[in-house]
This record gives C-alpha cells, sequence and structure tokens, in this order.
C-alpha cells in the first residue's frame, strides 16, 4: 500500500496542489489511485497464499500473517493493518519483479495441480453416478420386465376360467420360479466373483514377480504409454471419420445405382412395349399397302373401262329408242359403280395418308429411342 500512497504523493506532486487541480484532474487521479490499489491487492493476496502454502509445507501454523483462508483481503480491518505494517516495513525489503514473477508461476502452477485434482474428483464422482445411473436402468428395466411377466402369467394367465379368481396354486409356481431363477443367478455370480478373484490373485503375483525383476513401467513410461495411445486414438478417431465418409458415399452410390435400375428397367419395357406397337404397326402397313395395291389394280381397271366407254361416247350414233333407253341405264349403273370406287379410292387415299404419318411419326420415335440409347 506504500506503493499506492507514494504514487498518489507522485501523481499530487505531478498534478500540483489538491486545491488547484480541475474535477477532470482529481477524477484522473482517484482513478489511476484505485488501478494501483487494484493491482497491490492481487499481488498481497497472491504473496500470502504463497506464504500460507509454505507454511502449511513447514507445519508453521501459528507464526507469520494471517492465511487467506482466515483473513480476507477485501476485510477493512485487514487493509488498516496491512496498511500500518506495510508503512513500517522498509522499502529496501520490497519483492523485486522476478521474485513477483517466481511467486506467480508457482501459484500458477499449484492452480493447474488443484484444477487436475478437481477434475479428476469430478470424472469420478461423474463415473460413479453414470454407474449408479446404469444400475438404475437396469434395475428399471428388470423391474418392468418382471411386472410384464407377473401380469401375463398371473394376472392375465392365473384367472380361474369360472370364478375369475386367482389360482394360488399358479402364483405360488410363478414365485417359486422366480427365487430359482433368483437363486441360479446368485450362484453364477458367486462363481464369477471367485473367479474374479482368483485372477486378481495372479494378477498381483505377476505384478510382483515383475517388481522383483524391475520390470516394472515408472511414471515417465506411463506417460509415454499415454501419449502414444492419445496419438493412436486420435488415429482411430480419423480412420473413423473416413470409414463413416466412405459409408456415406457408399450409401449416395447405392442410391444413385438403384435409382438407374429403376430407370433401366423402366427404358426396358417401354422398349418392349414399343417394339411390340412397331411390329404391329408394320403388320398393319403390309395390309395397308396390299389394299392400295388392290384399289389401284381396280382404279387401273375403272380407268380402262371409263376409257373404253368415252371412246364409245365419242363414236356415239343414234340409236333406238329402247337402245337409248337400255344403254342410259347402263350408263346410270356404270357411273354409279364409278362413284362408288371413286369413293373407295378417296377413303384409300385418306387411309394411307394417315398410316403413312403413323408410321413416320413412330419411325422417328424409335430413331429417337436408338439415339438416346446410345448417349
Amino acid at each position: 500500500m506504500e506503493k499506492g500512497s507514494s504514487h498518489s504523493h507522485s501523481s499530487v506532486d505531478s498534478y500540483g496542489s489538491l486545491n488547484d487541480l480541475t474535477e477532470d484532474e482529481l477524477h484522473k487521479m482517484i482513478q489511476e489511485t484505485l488501478q494501483a490499489n487494484t493491482v497491490l491487492e492481487a499481488e498481497t493476496f497472491m504473496f500470502e497464499r504463497h506464504l500460507a502454502r509454505i507454511e502449511q509445507k513447514e507445519g508453521i501454523k501459528d507464526s507469520g500473517p494471517p492465511s487467506t483462508q482466515s483473513i480476507s483481503v477485501r476485510d477493512p480491518s485487514y487493509r488498516k493493518r496491512s496498511r500500518s505494517l506495510m508503512a513500517s516495513t522498509d522499502r529496501s525489503q520490497r519483492l523485486t519483479a522476478e521474485q513477483k514473477c517466481d511467486i506467480a508461476q508457482k501459484e500458477i502452477e499449484a492452480l493447474k495441480t488443484s484444477i487436475i485434482k478437481v477434475d479428476e474428483e469430478s470424472e469420478k464422482s461423474l463415473d460413479y453416478y453414470k454407474a449408479i445411473m446404469e444400475e438404475a436402468e437396469i434395475n428399471l428395466s428388470e423391474l418392468k420386465k418382471e411386472y410384464y411377466e407377473f401380469e401375463r402369467d398371473v394376472l392375465k394367465g392365473a384367472l380361474h376360467p369360472r370364478t375369475n379368481k386367482i389360482i394360488a396354486e399358479k402364483c405360488l409356481r410363478f414365485f417359486e420360479d422366480k427365487i430359482k431363477a433368483r437363486d441360479l443367478l446368485i450362484e453364477k455370480f458367486r462363481l464369477k466373483n471367485a473367479a474374479l478373484k482368483i485372477q486378481m490373485k495372479k494378477m498381483k503375483q505377476q505384478l510382483k514377480q515383475k517388481a522383483e525383476m524391475g520390470e516394472v513401467l515408472n511414471e515417465v513410461d506411463f506417460n509415454q504409454l499415454k501419449i502414444e495411445n492419445e496419438q493412436y486414438l486420435e488415429k482411430i478417431d480419423e480412420r473413423n471419420q473416413d470409414l463413416l465418409r466412405l459409408k456415406l458415399m457408399t450409401g449416395n452410390t447405392l442410391q444413385v445405382l438403384n435409382s438407374y435400375k429403376q430407370r433401366l428397367q423402366t427404358l426396358t419395357k417401354e422398349a418392349v412395349k414399343l417394339q411390340n406397337d412397331l411390329a404391329l404397326r408394320e403388320d398393319l402397313q403390309q395390309k395397308i399397302l396390299a389394299e392400295t395395291k388392290m384399289v389401284e389394280a381396280e382404279r387401273a381397271q375403272a380407268e380402262k373401262v371409263n376409257k373404253k366407254l368415252r371412246k364409245n361416247l365419242t363414236d356415239f350414233r343414234i340409236p333406238d329408242v329402247m337402245e337409248y333407253v337400255h344403254g342410259k341405264a347402263d350408263i346410270y349403273d356404270l357411273q354409279k359403280k364409278i362413284k362408288n370406287w371413286e369413293r373407295k379410292v378417296d377413303i384409300a387415299e385418306l387411309a394411307l395418308s394417315t398410316h403413312t404419318k403413323a408410321w413416320k411419326v413412330l419411325q422417328l420415335q424409335v430413331q429417337r429411342k436408338h439415339d438416346w440409347q446410345d448417349v
């Protein structure tokens, strides 16, 4: 605290007398003094902890300054006493920067050690509570299973069909079976416990033999093995990550492959259907071509008859009345036949044009299908 007072005196000397200072300068001087006092309090607290730890190691309890566990630095009475003590001490007894650094380093190491101990204790407590939770979960699952079996075998399966009451013999048999099963389980655990005791005895003998032969690992070997174990665990984690990534890639590849297989099956079915349609259209085209040839032949023949009739018309001579009547009737019949044949020809040409268009569309579809399969 002498440092803070000297700092305040130097601040007053630098700023001048207090009466001549402005409010801003006073506020600034107060802030600087408070910061210096905070630093001094932290240093004092750390030094007292260091002294208390040294006294605990040396076994000194009553001599020296009080520990931080009984008196706090922030106690006003303690501050007054510390001020008086610090004022009475000689300035030559102050700690140097190197000593302060050594004390701070030792405090940091002690704090790290305490943190490690607290972590170990917390891990042990956590493992203990996890074990309790696992035991509780196992007991709960066993209770649920036993309740289900009791409800199935006794409450529902042991009911008398006429009186609708539980049969006592079945209930007693159920509990006897449970007791026998529990006895068998206890015997199994007893045998297992005995085997573990024998195994522990063997392991202790082996450790004793290794200790006698000088093969027991020291702390450095354990630390080296711990470091190697951590390295191997990191490698195992990396390999697990790679394995998960490869599994994801395999899953995605299988999904794509299945989609392509389904698409291939669909396209194969469609190709078979198109081939059947193509065969039907080809048969229809053959029939249409045959009918077209037949109609063309009939049309040629009708044209020949028509030419012959037109030639006869050009060489027409005035017949008798009866010949004229018969001729007119024949001409009328022939005109009707010509109209019928012309109508048939028109219908055939329309059908031919329709089937020709359908045939071209089908050829284009088949050509596109082949081009897609080639791609």
